[in-house]
């Protein structure tokens, strides 16, 4: 099996009657186990090709035959290469959206009597296979299924799928079991790198969807622990002191921001998968949970609880997040304008810039990915903005909370004409008009990034340590 070299994500779906406008949304960051894995955007266009094409994933070999139309469809890659490596996420012209993956895992049991296939399907290719060839959320699930059946999965992973009506959520638990469920429409869903999905019925079919063979397998090998239900997360997952510490903090911090009346245990092994807000949803709530580091907790690591509290739990943001997303299918509007991918680079201290999908082309600066510092990219720009604001988070956290806010409220504007001038526009207009309006975006979120840095890197000039204040008289 390959080594993993992106993981450790953290995962946000919500239905559509749990949002404040009837939006699906579904949103990640993409964690990896290096601080600089450089990430951009881009967009491929609808294809039809002579024939049908023979895909060898770079990461592990991985191999198919991909159909010969492709839908236009989004990603954000970190590779250079003739096909995409880790595309993250993105949103096809039939307005599905995808988000792969949430790295989880399988326990011994379970894997000793189904393993992982070296050469199955990873994580580094599974939007490109699936994504351009889909045309719901219940399709995407549908296809994943069949490839990790067919051909075998690399790795437990959660995968992300929403469309204008369903959110799904499916986890591939070994090497050709897996199992998925509807996030209900007035519900919402954290995961954080642990097996999540709880009680199945495979019977309710509006509602999961699993592989041909899971109930015998369960069944064959004895793995059931319970009496009268089928509980996923405890067939399949794990429960260990890891996960404590590392996976079980980020649901319960998601959790106690939507539901602050709740009190949970962020150690515990029961929190519930799917819970409803004690509000509407809107991308604003989405973007704090995965921009979070427990905020007003003992448990923030730039907060100021004791030592053993800050390094306790892994936070929801780090400084190897290197892309977060949020996926958002709008009902409102006409489908030409319904997909927004919301695109945050770097992390914590970066704002999520929206870009329509139904788009020709992304700016230059989100769409290079140069290997080492350039701050003509947009990853590097954002990538420089921690390195001046965590020696002095107190100091400057209030500026960069007024730029990510300012920013915010402009873009909410700037898509709310955008949509009025599409709607009055010919068809044939409406993607050149989508894609201007993503490069007024960018230029904007660029331009105030550049004002930010100049800003914080004077006064951080001021609090230099290698100061010295000597007496006038002296």
């Amino acid at each position: 099996m390959q080594q993993k070299t992106h993981g450790a994500c953290t995962t946000v779906l919500v239905g559509k009657k749990a949002t404040l406008d009837g939006s699906t949304m579904i949103a990640r960051n993409g964690d990896s186990y290096d601080v600089i894995v450089p990430k951009r955007l881009t967009v491929h266009p609808h294809e039809i090709l002579d024939q049908e094409e023979h895909y060898d994933s770079p990461g592990n070999h991985f191999q198919i035959t991909l159909p010969k139309e492709r839908f236009r469809y989004t990603t954000i890659p970190d590779g250079e290469d003739r096909f995409e490596t880790y595309p993250d996420a993105g949103i096809n012209e039939k307005n599905v959206a995808m988000s792969a993956t949430e790295s989880i895992y399988g326990n011994p049991r379970v894997l000793g009597y189904d393993p992982l296939v070296e050469n199955g399907i990873a994580e580094d290719c599974m939007v490109s296979v699936v994504l351009p060839y889909i045309t719901s959320a219940r399709d995407g699930v549908a296809r994943l299924g069949k490839i990790v059946e067919t051909y075998g999965a690399a790795e437990s992973n959660g995968i992300l799928f929403a469309d204008k009506d369903e959110v799904w959520y499916m986890e591939i638990a070994t090497g050709h079991q897996w199992a998925a469920q509807r996030i209900p429409d007035d519900a919402y869903a954290v995961v954080a790198n642990q097996m999540a999905i709880q009680e199945i019925d495979p019977d309710d079919k509006d509602n999961f969807m699993t592989a041909a063979t899971l109930i015998d397998f369960i069944e064959k090998h004895h793995l059931n622990t319970g009496f009268d239900t089928i509980h996923f997360r405890n067939i399949f997952g794990t429960q260990t002191v890891f996960d404590h510490h590392y996976n079980t903090p980020r649901v319960w911090y998601g959790q106690k921001y939507l539901n602050p009346g709740i009190e949970q245990d962020p150690i515990s092994d029961n929190l519930p998968f799917l819970r409803k807000a004690n509000r509407k949803i809107g991308v604003e709530d989405i973007a704090y949970i995965l921009s979070s580091h427990y905020q007003e907790t003992p448990y923030d690591p730039l907060g100021t609880g004791s030592e053993a509290d800050k390094t306790a739990f892994r936070p929801i943001s780090l400084n190897r997040t290197q892309d977060s997303h949020i996926l958002q299918i709008r009902p409102d509007v006409p489908d030409d304008l319904a997909g927004i991918q919301w695109v945050q680079l770097a992390g914590t201290f970066s704002p999520y810039v929206p870009f329509y999908t139904n788009i020709t082309s992304v700016p230059e600066a989100y769409a290079a990915a140069p290997r080492k510092l350039c701050l003509t990219s947009a990853y590097w720009l954002y990538k420089t903005i921690p390195v001046i604001v965590e020696p002095h988070y107190n100091a400057f956290l209030k500026q960069v909370e007024d730029y990510k806010d300012d920013l915010h409220s402009r873009f909410l504007g700037n898509l709310a004409q955008t949509d009025a001038e599409a709607a009055q526009a010919d068809q044939e207009r409406i993607p050149g008009i989508l894609t201007e309006a993503g490069s007024r975006n960018a230029e904007l979120a660029l331009n105030k990034t550049r004002e930010l840095l100049q800003k914080l890197t004077t006064d951080a000039m001021s609090l230099s340590k290698l100061t010295f204040n000597m007496d006038k008289n002296l």
